[in-house]
């Protein structure tokens, strides 16, 4: 618990968004301001700002001193709110999915690109759909297609199911838990993948936010990282339609050994699009 010397005095919004961004930045928390705001509107249930002068209830400060001590130790906002926004929609996320990151719109971007000069998708795989983000995103985008996505948690796909209904989006979205390897999927014009990319070694270094909050099954690739892309190589020919597009999310630096796995897999390496901080991010393929 915090020293109550450190605890929550202040009486307006303006001065309690301050001081908690003060200690959110000692913490070395890069988004503290931004942190401090969404936690606050939270409480409050509004949009709060700097200059905000209204007063704060002695409940709301104790309410929002308990969701500041969480994000102190470094659990992600969007895991206190269980909610993050993605693309043009909202998703729950819980301690069994990935939280969806901005770098994974670079897919969805991918995607409506690959379609702009063809007839769109009529039907979408999304192959360890964790949230629904993908496939719900997707389907957002076509909207004359459906589409299934695949986890192999029976918890992930509970919450996909719930992000479908909170998207309105269930009558063109199935999900369904099972391994890439099973004969449960129909053959796609698109296929979308997030899969678990980070070496093993290496996720003991990740930042807190995502080694001790995302569930490691997500995110833990094997020795190389590339185990996954090595069975989405036997899986995409199988479920990908003659002409079809595959978008697969990379880790960076991982460019060319994931193309050379699916070229050997006589998969057709169309190229790459950056995230916004210019790294290589969706990787597009398909079967000519």
């Amino acid at each position: 618990m915090t020293p109550a010397a450190e605890r929550t005095t202040d009486t307006t919004v303006e001065s309690a968004l301050r001081s908690a961004a003060q200690r959110l930045s000692r913490e070395e928390i890069d988004t503290a301001r931004l942190d401090a705001r969404l936690l606050l509107g939270h409480v409050l249930g509004r949009e709060v700002w700097p200059h905000d002068s209204a007063v704060l209830t002695d409940p709301d400060r104790r309410a929002f001193d308990t969701l500041l001590e969480r994000r102190l130790a470094h659990e992600p906002v969007s895991r206190i709110l269980g909610r993050r926004g993605f693309w043009s929609l909202e998703f729950q996320v819980t301690p069994d999915t990935l939280v969806p990151r901005p770098d994974s719109e670079t897919l969805i971007e991918a995607a409506i690109a690959a379609f702009a000069n063809r007839a769109p998708p009529t039907r979408i795989l999304d192959l360890g759909t964790g949230t629904g983000c993908l496939l719900l995103s997707a389907l957002s985008a076509f909207p004359e297609a459906r589409g299934l996505g695949l986890d192999s948690s029976a918890a992930a796909v509970a919450v996909a199911r719930e992000n479908a209904s909170l998207n309105h989006l269930t009558d063109r979205a199935e999900f369904a838990f099972g391994n890439w390897s099973d004969d449960v999927c129909e053959p796609s014009e698109l296929i979308l993948s997030n899969p678990p990319y980070i070496a093993t070694r290496e996720l003991a270094d990740l930042a807190p936010e995502v080694r001790d909050h995302d569930p490691h099954p997500a995110l833990d690739g094997g020795l190389d990282g590339l185990d996954a892309y090595r069975s989405l190589s036997l899986v995409i020919p199988r479920f990908l339609t003659p002409g079809g597009i595959a978008v697969l999310e990379l880790g960076a630096g991982q460019e060319a050994a994931v193309a050379e796995l699916m070229a050997k897999a006589d998969l057709t390496v169309l190229g790459t699009r950056p995230d916004l901080a210019g790294i290589p991010r969706a990787l597009m393929l398909s079967i000519m």
